[in-house]
């Protein structure tokens, strides 16, 4: 209590909390990179993220899973017959009520209308019609008999004109009737001239100067009005396909009894212009409804028309259609079906694709959303620390990014030496800061904060090309995850630290290609049998000859021996297992091919299949070489490694 004011303190119920903090974006980014490194697909990474959502939380498939337990809800919601069985309760409340009145009466009149009540058929919809031209003895009777015409004819106009609460009940005064007919005759009338690409502004506007009192939703053209009552008259076909045959037949007929010729001539001609436009509605799929409590048209035809919006939602909601985005979600359709919680759900969803999109995290093609090349550049950089944290190569380490080049030309200038240097000294800038820190005299004390080397820049550079295994059983063997990090952080590392090196990544299946730092991270395996070695090695030698002056370095990673090759008649890849000559003596052609133009293949062999170690180590030696066997974990410190060893002339 303050100043004799009382404060009340609750939960905040007015939509997204406005404390909450935004969603951190790089986060989000990161954890799309992690799934990548590990060996998951790209594209089913960020389709991943926003199914599961931020911190595993408000996601798609969560509201996915609302609408669908909401589905199976509506579809137990009730008997779709209700109308039917409500008729027919109705019908034999009035035939009862006027078997009562004939018992007491004399006469021929009163026994000739019970004739007429044993002999009507068992239709109830047929019995209804013969009772039309009947002359009630039981005033009791005829307002039941008049209830269910009423009854059924405010149902139905209801459910296809919302404002036609209170006409429809007045529906059985023929004034009404004409007006209703007017207005129906009006609107087809608009959308046949619609239909006819007739400019409808005017008309539309005097419409609804006459008859907008029908239309609480207030449309504001004709595409709007088409859109309200599209949808309903959609329901009423679903709910007329979703009842058998029998059922059917009586609920149609009860309908044409109860709204008289003229306005079911009107309705029907709606109906047909309705579904020529806007044919894209879901007008023949019927549905098993079921439950104990009898739905009448109005709530029949609104569980069916909730059940389709629950389909339209959960469409929108799956995201896995080509080119699909978030922004394609109602969010209003969300907030009617699955409450506003969900719709906030939804808002936060989209605000965070836009903001990845405009923070340049993603972008967005033909198939949908792909992490753009500023976000590829992070994970490429977050690979490549990972590669450096395991790297255990004595007094080097990382030190070999920092001094690149040392055996090149002098710059002029120079740098405190560091442990791992292998530049030479300068010996007068070393000498100078002895002086200046213990003074002068002789002899100088040198003491290790005093060594200054040379800088150095390299002028030559390295033509590399990265030879990774795509055949499937990369994946099956868990070491699709290991080769993307390892190719991921070698084109970081010479696009940051050597860029005057040229890199290639040629990927090889049954066939091989090259590849684009991007395309190595949404390429998915190859699910054909094949590994295509001589078709790799053939694309390396190509990269190889357009860098001519460059350091030849190919590095290739497989974990299988070479089952397929290019047919040299045809061009056509030929796969074979076990390992026909064919394949091995055109895998090895290339290999001496690239030994003649100076380059050494380093192999790096996965697994411990006994025919690749025989392969492998004899294209070693054939091309001088050297084979490595390294375990997944440290696979990228022996490619990174090697890359950074043949540089330097180190083989």
């Amino acid at each position: 209590m303050a100043g004799g004011n009382r404060f009340r303190y609750g939960q905040w119920r007015g939509g997204p909390d406005p404390l909450a903090p935004p969603y951190d974006v790089r986060a989000a980014v990161d954890a799309v990179g992690s799934d990548v490194l590990a060996g998951g697909s790209l594209r089913e990474s960020l389709r991943e993220l926003l199914r599961r959502g931020p911190q595993g939380r408000g996601g798609l498939d969560d509201l996915a899973a609302r609408a669908r337990r909401m589905r199976r809800e509506a579809l137990r919601r009730g008997d779709l017959d209700g109308a039917v069985t409500r008729a027919r309760a109705l019908l034999d409340q009035a035939l009862a009520a006027e078997r009562d009145e004939l018992r007491g009466r004399d006469g021929d009149d009163a026994r000739f209308a019970e004739a007429v009540l044993d002999n009507l058929p068992r239709s109830t919809a047929r019995a209804v019609s013969e009772l039309s031209g009947y002359d009630w003895a039981s005033a009791e009777a005829r307002q039941t008999y008049q209830r269910i015409l009423d009854g059924l004819r405010g149902d139905v106009l209801e459910q296809r004109f919302a404002g036609l609460r209170d006409a429809a009940r007045a529906a059985a005064d023929p004034a009404a009737q004409r007006q209703l007919a007017e207005m129906m005759r009006d609107l087809n009338d608009l959308l046949a001239r619609h239909a006819r690409s007739e400019d409808t502004t005017d008309a539309f506007a005097e419409f609804m100067r006459r008859h907008g009192e029908f239309f609480p939703e207030r449309p504001t053209n004709v595409d709007e009005l088409i859109d309200v009552l599209a949808r309903r008259a959609a329901a009423g076909e679903r709910l007329m396909r979703s009842l058998s045959d029998r059922q059917r037949e009586e609920l149609a007929g009860l309908m044409r009894q109860s709204l008289g010729d003229r306005l079911a001539g009107e309705l029907s001609q709606l109906d047909a212009h309705l579904r020529s436009l806007r044919p894209d509605l879901n007008w023949q799929r019927g549905e098993r409804v079921r439950g104990d409590q009898p739905l009448g048209y109005g709530e029949a035809t609104g569980a069916l028309d909730e059940i389709a919006e629950l389909d339209e939602l959960l469409d929108s909601l799956d995201q896995d259609q080509s080119g699909g985005t978030l922004d394609d979600v109602d969010v209003e359709a969300v907030a009617r079906t699955l409450g506003r919680d969900a719709a906030d759900d939804v808002r936060r969803l989209q605000e965070l694709e836009r903001e990845l999109r405009r923070q340049g995290w993603v972008t967005r093609d033909a198939d949908g959303l792909t992490l753009s090349p500023k976000a590829l550049r992070r994970l490429a950089s977050t690979a490549l620390r990972r590669v450096f944290a395991d790297l255990t190569a004595g007094p080097r380490g990382q030190h070999d990014l920092r001094t690149a080049g040392a055996a090149g030309e002098v710059s002029g200038a120079s740098r405190p030496w560091e442990y791992g240097d292998e530049q030479p000294l300068d010996v007068v800038r070393t000498l100078t800061r002895a002086v200046h820190r213990a003074g002068p005299g002789v002899p100088v004390p040198l003491a290790v904060e005093d060594f200054e080397v040379v800088e150095t820049e390299r002028r030559a550079s390295a033509a590399v090309v990265l030879c990774v295994d795509l055949s499937y059983s990369m994946i099956s063997q868990g070491r699709w995850g290991p080769m993307k990090q390892t190719a991921l952080a070698l084109s970081h590392l010479m696009a940051t630290r050597f860029p005057q090196d040229a890199l290639q990544i040629v990927g090889f299946g049954r066939e091989a290609m090259p590849l684009t730092q991007q395309e190595l991270a949404a390429v998915e395996p190859d699910m054909q049998q094949g590994t295509n070695l001589q078709h790799a090695l053939r694309l390396a030698g190509r990269h190889l000859r357009r860098h001519p002056g460059a350091e030849p370095v190919v590095l290739v990673v497989t974990d299988g021996e070479p089952t397929a090759h290019l047919d040299p008649e045809d061009g056509e890849a030929y796969f074979h297992w076990p390992p026909l000559p064919e394949t091995i003596s055109a895998t090895i052609r290339e290999v001496d091919r690239l030994t003649r133009y100076g380059a050494t293949l380093n192999l790096f062999m996965l697994g411990d299949d006994p025919g690749l170690r025989r392969f492998v180590d004899a294209v070693a030696r054939r091309s001088g070489g050297r084979m490595f066997t390294p375990d997944l974990d440290d696979l990228g410190e022996y490619v990174v490694s090697d890359y950074l060893r043949a540089r330097h002339g180190r083989r």
